[in-house]
């Protein structure tokens, strides 16, 4: 495996199924099951079942899902939730409550890493929804042995004692908290003593040593509508003290203490013993922006001929289009909106057939956004009607164009991609290697009028290598994908260090300046 620095790496989510109604769905056990998808075959595999959860409509599994993460690689992923009638493995054996189906890189691209999307499969029916959480995981491989107990906790059955537990939280980047540990449930005591239990650093906390871990108490019932007692919050830094006066925590129920004056606490937790070990962890999350610039010159061929590079088969798609769709499908999962502007160059234009080597695709100057890869493809085949194929092949212009917005944003929160399909040598080389060291985002080894860019992010890769003769586009355009986007992580990573970015930082949403914020390279 290569290093979180490479996006290549351990990523770790957890699916929450909620907000299923209660008035058309009764869930008594539920079960969450994972499916992968192969490049070639296409067929799903099993690849995990979470733990079964009982008496909930809104359940939330500790069992997370750890999969190898590659951004330049599209990968499929299934979800399916059952109710769980018996303990038979076999799934047709129990009631099939719904589906979704998503990428890993729709879920790790979304805000927070948080995609929510809608249970379906079942025709005219509300099947809830379900909520996936990505975290890619830290280089620590530690793991945390801990023992705790509890002291005068409050009594919450009418009959008997508490039935305490507690549920361990790791705190998110974007401040929210997902269940990492349950502990055993201590019958009919106000003074629990729980089992040892050992988990990986990287799911308690990912390595940071600072990061808040919340720790809830609750009174175990039958039916699963369990009784809070009260919450605390701690740190891996806290607990690595083991047993000591620093490892006492006060259990808190915040309703009881703004509604009664003297209330001090609902018991105490203490910290046996605990085994822990520090590590670090680096990690960017950032939103990357995509625009894609078609070469529209003559020496692609007249469209209407079978020989140009345009040519609009009514059967397949032309070599443009299938190197757009390729490389559009995995980085559109990367941006949220899905909107992406989409732009051509070395056109004549009507009505006065000026010549543009910077014209957006859906004829719309103040607004050259296409919603998707459906919506670029369309743009892309009326502007072929609509344009006369000329030249010179400058992309200058292009790069200035976007690199405009890009340089509007510094602080790592927004990183521009820009996809320029071409068939032939570049005619403005000279301004267009100026217009690559001037961005100061691109390049290495270039120089320009004396000027050295930082670093090298300009990848080309020729389309004609990865054509398959056998007529097997499928795995021809992965690959073509996978070395397109291949050096993209490193040269996110060289550019936030170079300007001194920390890891971990979550900056504030961006709106660029002007009518149209369009990536750059």
């Amino acid at each position: 495996m290569d290093k979180l620095e490479d996006m290549a790496s351990v990523c770790e989510f957890d699916p929450i199924t909620g907000d299923i109604p209660a008035t058309k769905v009764e869930i008594t056990v539920s079960l969450c099951v994972l499916y992968t998808q192969g490049v070639e075959s296409k067929q799903w595999r099993e690849f995990g079942r979470t733990e079964v959860i009982d008496n909930t409509l809104n359940p939330d599994f500790v069992r997370k899902y750890i999969l190898d993460y590659f951004f330049e690689e599209k990968q499929n992923l299934r979800f399916d939730i059952y109710d769980i009638d018996s303990k038979s493995p076999d799934l047709a054996k129990h009631d099939f409550l719904g589906q979704t189906f998503c990428t890993l890189g729709e879920i790790v691209g979304s805000p927070g890493s948080r995609l929510e999307k809608p249970l379906g499969g079942i025709p005219g029916k509300n099947c809830g929804t379900i909520i996936l959480t990505a975290e890619e995981l830290g280089n620590c491989r530690d793991c945390a042995t801990m023992q705790f107990c509890a002291n005068k906790l409050d009594k919450k059955d009418f009959f008997g004692r508490s039935d305490p537990f507690m549920v361990f939280y790791r705190s998110n980047e974007d401040g929210t908290f997902t269940i990492c540990h349950k502990t055993e449930v201590v019958k009919n005591t106000l003074n629990p003593v729980w089992q040892p239990f050992t988990i990986p650093v990287r799911a308690l906390c990912n390595g940071d040593y600072d990061r808040s871990i919340k720790v809830e108490v609750y009174d175990w019932d039958r039916d699963g509508s369990h009784d809070f007692i009260g919450e605390f919050t701690t740190s891996y830094r806290e607990l690595s003290r083991g047993q000591s006066q620093f490892n006492v925590y006060e259990v808190v129920n915040p309703k009881k203490k703004l509604k009664k004056r003297r209330y001090i606490n609902s018991g105490t937790v203490s910290s046996e013993f605990a085994s822990l070990k520090s590590c670090t962890k680096s990690l960017f999350f950032t939103q990357i922006h995509f625009t894609v610039a078609i070469d529209f010159t003559a020496s692609n061929g007249n469209p209407s001929q079978s020989t140009s590079l345009h040519y609009m088969n009514p059967y397949q798609m032309n070599a443009y289009a299938m190197a757009l769709k390729a490389v559009g499908e995995i980085i559109q999962d990367y941006d949220s909106d899905k909107m992406f502007p989409a732009l051509g160059f070395g056109a004549k234009l009507p009505p006065d057939g000026r010549v543009s080597h910077e014209f957006p695709l859906n004829g719309n100057v103040d607004n050259p956004y296409c919603n998707g890869m459906e919506g670029i493809l369309e743009a892309y085949h009326e502007s072929l009607k609509t344009v006369q194929l000329y030249g010179p092949t400058n992309f200058a212009p292009i790069i200035n164009h976007v690199a405009r917005y890009a340089a509007a944003v510094q602080d790592g929160s927004q990183y521009f991609v820009l996809l320029i399909i071409t068939d032939g040598v570049i005619s403005d080389m000279a301004q267009t290697k100026e217009a690559i060291v001037n961005i100061v985002l691109l390049a290495g080894g270039i120089s320009s009028r004396g000027k050295l860019a930082e670093r090298d992010i300009v990848q080309f890769v020729p389309f004609r290598d990865y054509m398959d003769r056998t007529g097997n586009h499928v795995l021809s355009m992965a690959r073509l994908a996978k070395d397109v986007l291949a050096e993209i992580p490193d040269q996110l990573i060289l550019y936030m260090k170079s300007r001194g970015i920390k890891p971990n930082q979550t900056p504030p949403d961006y709106s660029p300046p002007g009518l149209s914020p369009t990536p750059t390279v």
